[in-house]
This record gives structure tokens, C-alpha cells and sequence, in this order.
């Protein structure tokens, strides 16, 4: 596997990106990150890693139609490359020869 310069936060923005789809600005992945890992997170998390993974090619985005309900603003929409699919995958399956990897007594732990 290449390294893909992809960090574990910035990886979990990227699923959540690629999880909403159409529906992935700002403000939502914050939300729906936040209620999957059980934790608070700022704006500018998000927005920082937004930004880089757009610039490694991960994501592109574009502005959706502005609404009464933002004042005016529009939202931008991002949406995951092929690219970042590819290295999802990637990721995905070293995780799990990992983990299939591990010696028997380590299956037996109890983790909480």
C-alpha cells in the first residue's frame, strides 16, 4: 500500500462525507460525526480537515443554492474523489488483515 498522508480524524470526516452524500456541508458532518463517535467537536475541526483532504485530492466540493433559512448563504457541498474511495478501501483492508492477524489471546480480551 502507498502511504496516503490520510490521518485517523481526517478519515473519519471522509467516511462521514462519503455516509451523507449529497447532504455533506460543514455544520452536518460536525453533527453526525459528534453523535457517532460520542464526542464534541469544533467547526474549525472540521473546516481545517476539509480543506486539506480537498487539497490532497480526497474530496472536491462545490456551493449548494443559498436559503432563507442560512440568511443567504450558501452551503459547500463536498463530495469523496475516486481517489479517496480507493484509499478507503485500502485502508479498510489492512485494518482487517490486521485484526485477522492478531494471536488468539488477544481475541479473548475483553475490550470496554
Amino acid at each position: 500500500m502507498k502511504k496516503t498522508k490520510l490521518g485517523e480524524f481526517e478519515e473519519l470526516v471522509l467516511l462521514t462525507v462519503v455516509v451523507l452524500q449529497e447532504d455533506a456541508y460543514g455544520v452536518r458532518i460536525k453533527g453526525e460525526l459528534e453523535e457517532r463517535i460520542n464526542e464534541k467537536l469544533s467547526v474549525g475541526s472540521i473546516q481545517s480537515a476539509l480543506k486539506r483532504m480537498e487539497e490532497k485530492g480526497f474530496l472536491t466540493s462545490k456551493f449548494g443554492e443559498a436559503t432563507k433559512k442560512r440568511g443567504g448563504k450558501r452551503k459547500r457541498i463536498y463530495t469523496a474523489t475516486p481517489y479517496a474511495f480507493r484509499v478507503l478501501s485500502e485502508l479498510k483492508d489492512v485494518r482487517t488483515r490486521l485484526w485477522e492477524s492478531l494471536p488468539k489471546f488477544a481475541h479473548d480480551l475483553k475490550i470496554s
